[in-house]
């Protein structure tokens, strides 16, 4: 039985602390901006996370979850604060990071994020990516952890009509976590996140892997 058959899976202790200590380091060091509630591309923008992402040890345990060679899509810091309490209402992550723009069947619609082309792929594509969110502090309801409607990710893409009835009908898990941890999940699992009712710091690294061979000439951005 696959640990993703229910979609996502939470594991303790998943980094240690030498493993984030440099990237704790790295990001206390600046004044990460209070109203932002995410830095998209945090492995271009901070090495100690392009190294944690790069590393044997998350590549191998992405390669647990895929049918081939783990490929590193997307990175994102979340950082949800006092002054970015910020709501996520329930959705599926349908949207990757790629190089450049090239047409292909199933493939779009195709928009620009922070200089980088995003676009909805194939459903097979998604099944071929696994997500990891590494809490870099303790996260639960207080202050707006994730929750997720698990083995949703079975019904492929899915409308906002049914996105709406599965909600209203199912119940939700609430994915509470300590810091290290790491919450991994297929990106097209059903899941939200509410405001913080007690807001502190609460940074998250995203990172998505795909096993997925792109065209000639693209690759992941």
């Amino acid at each position: 039985m696959s640990a993703l058959e229910q979609g996502y899976v939470l594991i303790d202790e998943f980094v240690s602390p030498k493993q984030v200590r440099s990237v704790y380091e790295e990001i206390n060091a600046i004044d990460l901006p209070a109203n932002a509630a995410g830095i998209r591309n945090a492995d271009k923008k901070f090495g100690s996370i392009r190294e944690l992402a790069l590393s044997r040890i998350l590549i191998g345990k992405a390669q647990e979850f895929l049918p081939g060679k783990p490929s590193l899509v997307r990175t994102i810091l979340f950082n949800k604060t006092t002054e970015s309490n910020w709501l996520v209402t329930w959705h599926q992550d349908k949207t990757v990071a790629v190089s450049d723009r090239f047409e292909a069947e199933k493939w779009g619609p195709w928009s620009i994020k922070d200089g980088v082309h995003h676009v909805q792929p194939p459903i097979a594509v998604l099944e071929q990516m696994v997500t990891f969110r590494i809490h870099l502090d303790d996260t639960d309801e207080n202050n707006g952890c994730l929750k997720v409607l698990p083995a949703s990710h079975s019904n492929g893409v899915i409308s906002q009509s049914d996105i709406n009835k599965m909600v209203q009908s199912e119940e939700p898990v609430i994915c509470s976590a300590k810091a290290r941890s790491a919450l991994i999940m297929r990106p097209h699992i059903l899941h939200a996140s509410s405001k913080a009712s007690q807001p502190s710091q609460r940074r998250v690294l995203h990172l998505e892997y795909s096993s997925f061979v792109l065209p000639d000439g693209i690759h992941w951005a």
